[in-house]
């Protein structure tokens, strides 16, 4: 069995953003950088699919800069086999889908487990447009995950707004992963020492033949307003008369 596992490269959420004086992006410069969280779960996951028994190869990919290539050696020290970094500077949803569309087409993977979002834009779409884009079934937000009929389907939990539900999909099958699925585990020492001689290949974008004209165009970024500080009240009659008069919500 294969497993596709895209990552991908995000600020930390400890990190403090800022946007720069263009206001066309944000300033790099003491930008701690990680793997996306949902993507760290999926990489989770393709492990413990392997740690059950099941021989698999976990192959790692993510469509960014050469910056991203330490996102992906930590995913090789977490235990993933190999990687493929396919280098463009447009990290548009549909961009994204249309260039794993086509890695797809090249790796021929069993299942894609990804996570369901990224935290620096939380689009949440990528693997709905994959989906589409292959014709492949999907399973999205996902909180439990078990290979069926020999592997040839998997029984998949999901969240949804009234609670879980059960499905089953047959593979190959578009995953995505939800934050209750597992905890991701740390890289251990030797499994940072093995990640540095396991095969990263590299591919410009513009040779896979997708379309990379995006579509969605980013326009401006401001920061939030500043937000006013508390204040306190000498009495009950005081917060009520507040809250009518200046809040205006009573």
């Amino acid at each position: 069995m294969k497993i596709l596992v895209p990552v991908k490269r995000v600020p930390d959420a400890e990190t403090t953003i800022k946007v720069n004086p263009e206001g066309n992006g944000i300033v790099e410069a003491g930008v701690k950088w990680v793997v996306n969280p949902f993507c760290e779960i999926a990489i989770e996951e393709a492990l413990r699919i392997k740690e059950s028994g099941v021989e698999a190869e976990i192959v790692l990919v993510t469509i960014g800069t050469s910056d991203s290539q330490e996102q992906l050696r930590t995913g090789l020290a977490m235990g993933a086999d190999r990687a493929i970094l396919v280098t463009a500077d447009n990290s548009d949803p549909w961009v994204v889908a249309r260039v794993l569309a086509k890695i797809i087409e090249k790796e021929s993977p069993d299942v894609v487990i990804m996570g369901k979002q990224a935290i620096d834009d939380d689009s949440n779409v990528v693997g709905q447009l994959l989906a589409e884009l292959i014709g492949w079934p999907q399973a999205t937000f996902i909180s439990e995950f078990k290979l069926e009929d020999g592997n040839a389907a998997a029984t998949c939990v999901r969240e949804i707004d009234g609670g879980l539900e059960t499905i089953k999909v047959p593979l190959p099958a578009i995953i995505t992963a939800d934050l209750r699925l597992n905890e991701p585990r740390y890289a251990s020492l030797p499994g940072i020492m093995k990640a540095r001689k396991k095969p990263l290949e590299e591919i410009d974008a513009g040779s896979l033949g997708a379309d990379l004209t995006p579509m969605l165009t980013v326009k401006s970024l401001t920061p939030p307003a500043e937000r006013k500080g508390g204040r306190m009240v000498e009495s009950v009659d005081e917060l009520i008369s507040v809250l009518q008069t200046e809040a205006k919500v009573l």
